[in-house]
């Protein structure tokens, strides 16, 4: 084994290897670390600021473990009632459940206990924020295409558990906040038609609220989901490892290399350090941002709402869809059809959902199964740029209905006319959006046309021998003119003819017309501007341009 031992100059025999030697050298035969190792460690990481919001899920998530082990050991996940007799001097005398007095026991008698309570829910809505915005990072740059589809979907998956995992987490202490929205998901899974009296009885053991479902939220909450978000992290990251990461275009970058820093050790220090900032502002959020403060809410009873109830932000747009959605009922049969809770309890996995299909949708409507490596500026790609847009603007409207109480009391404005805003919002702004980010990314795409073959604006003004006025422009450098100019421009899928060789109309599926109309209307003319040719670039340069050089 070569390096295992040394040689001394008096003797030919090798010295004995030392012990700390021998056991690399041990496990290295049975596991083969020093051949993983040396193909992994050396791994080359491109450098971008956008890259961050993947790091920043992974070492919240860490936290998340971190803090929510620490407070297994002093939370109790019990249904059963018990006179409160604590510390906390308001509460004396009131009936709560013990999952109540012993969250309540955490943030009042346990050292540091408020303060990890406070930095794990501040994680919980961190995680699932860096979630969405780095979903979109990869959305809006490509980097979901071949070979990374099944990555897209297990992030999808991590977002949507992450997202569960949060409403069971904010459940447990059964405070009134948290009950109000165990009531409100437990009003949903009754409209299902047929069959929702049936779950809610096998989900709370019983007639609401009953004393088995917050045990029941705990083994979820703390085994069964973070178990399988564990597993997926860990393919995320091996997948990452696998087909390597993006980059963005630029001088040197292709599709077959990686231009960055190796993963050890500079990657890993700057990961660690952080990993550690992350975790410090977690940890002063925690200090000085008070959030779920129970023992000023209260325990939960089944009469009671508190005043300007609100769930954690990702859930809000799914209170969106139940508060705007008009209070349709089917009665037929002896049986009653809550459309207004069931449509929107419906819709709330299909918006997600067109998230995860859109990746498959796109390779199918422009047939491109070639392997990216290479990211896209999102103005090169405006159809997928304006839908990614338009599904957020609809996000962000529903969260404006999920507020609407707070919106109408903080801005002294009509609920109702917030709520028909809404309503009208829903339908009108996605296609608003859409259509103004097209516009948008058309026009950037002209300029950065102009840009590579005019150069840039200097301010400098020039008045010609026969008195025009131009601006000097300043010629751009190579690695300037690679970045604007090096990202693809596919052609739109085709049909081909419609007649064979013999004149013989060819039978044309409905599917390929659909494909052939998406693809047209994703990389067609009326998508991108056609990008600068060296020929047309040349031209300027040699003096049969403006002249503005």
């Amino acid at each position: 084994m070569s390096g295992s031992v040394e040689y001394t100059r008096d003797s030919e025999r090798p010295a004995p290897a030392g012990k700390g030697e021998r056991v690399a050298d041990w496990a290295d035969g049975r596991l083969g670390i020093n051949t993983l190792a040396k193909s992994q460690m050396r791994k080359i990481f491109p450098d971008h600021w956008s890259f961050m919001f993947g790091e920043i899920c992974l070492y919240s998530f860490l936290i998340l473990i971190l803090t929510g082990v620490w407070l297994t050991l002093f939370f109790e996940p019990s249904g059963s009632e018990v006179i409160y007799d604590g510390v906390y001097t308001p509460l004396k005398g009131i009936q709560v459940t013990r999952a109540f007095e012993s969250t309540v026991d955490i943030s009042m008698e346990v050292r540091g206990g408020l303060l990890i309570r406070q930095i794990h829910h501040w994680a919980a809505i961190v995680f699932v924020a860096a979630m969405l915005v780095h979903m979109m990072r990869v959305f809006f740059t490509g980097a979901f295409r071949k070979p990374r589809e099944v990555n897209w979907l297990f992030g999808w998956t991590l977002l949507f558990l992450g997202i569960i995992t949060g409403l069971t987490g904010y459940s447990l202490p059964d405070d009134l906040l948290s009950g109000t929205g165990i009531r409100f998901a437990q009003g949903a899974i009754l409209s299902v038609p047929v069959v929702g009296t049936y779950l809610s009885f096998f989900l709370f053991g019983g007639e609401f609220p009953g004393d088995a479902i917050i045990p029941r939220l705990f083994s979820v909450h703390v085994l069964l989901l973070p178990g399988i978000m564990l597993g997926l992290v860990v393919a995320h990251l091996i997948l990452v490892f696998y087909h390597k990461h993006t980059q963005f275009a630029g001088p040197g970058k292709t599709e077959k290399n990686v231009v960055g820093a190796p993963f050890l050790p500079i990657y890993i220090a700057k990961a660690g350090g952080f990993f550690f900032l992350v975790f410090g502002v977690l940890a002063i959020m925690g200090a000085v941002a008070t959030i779920n403060p129970v023992w000023v809410i209260g325990p939960y009873r089944p009469d009671l709402v508190s005043t300007g109830a609100q769930p954690d932000w990702y859930l809000g747009f799914s209170e969106g869809l139940i508060r705007v959605m008009p209070s349709w009922e089917i009665n037929a049969w002896g049986h009653t059809l809550e459309l207004g809770v069931f449509i929107p309890f419906s819709l709330f996995p299909l918006i997600l959902m067109a998230i995860a299909v859109y990746p498959f949708i796109e390779a199918w409507a422009t047939g491109d199964k070639r392997e990216h490596h290479i990211a896209d500026r999102p103005r090169n790609a405006p159809v997928r740029t304006g839908l990614g847009v338009a599904w957020l603007t609809l996000f962000a409207v529903l969260m404006v209905g999920g507020g609407n109480d707070i919106w109408a009391t903080h801005f002294h404005l009509s609920i109702n006319a917030i709520t028909w805003f809404v309503r009208i919002a829903c339908f009108v702004g996605p296609v608003l959006a859409f259509y103004v980010t097209h516009r948008w990314c058309m026009g950037l795409q002209l300029r950065d046309r102009e840009k590579a073959l005019h150069g840039r604006e200097s301010g400098t003004i020039k008045r010609l021998p026969h008195g025009e006025y131009v601006e000097v422009h300043v010629p751009l450098s190579q690695g300037e003119l690679y970045t604007l100019t090096a990202h693809e421009q596919p052609k739109p899928y085709e049909i081909g003819p419609e007649v064979d060789a013999q004149g013989v109309a060819r039978k044309v599926s409905r599917g390929e017309r659909l494909r052939a109309r998406l693809g047209k209307a994703m990389y067609g003319p009326s998508a991108q501007v056609p990008k600068a040719t060296p020929e047309e670039y040349l031209e300027i340069q040699q003096g049969g341009g403006d002249g503005h050089h």
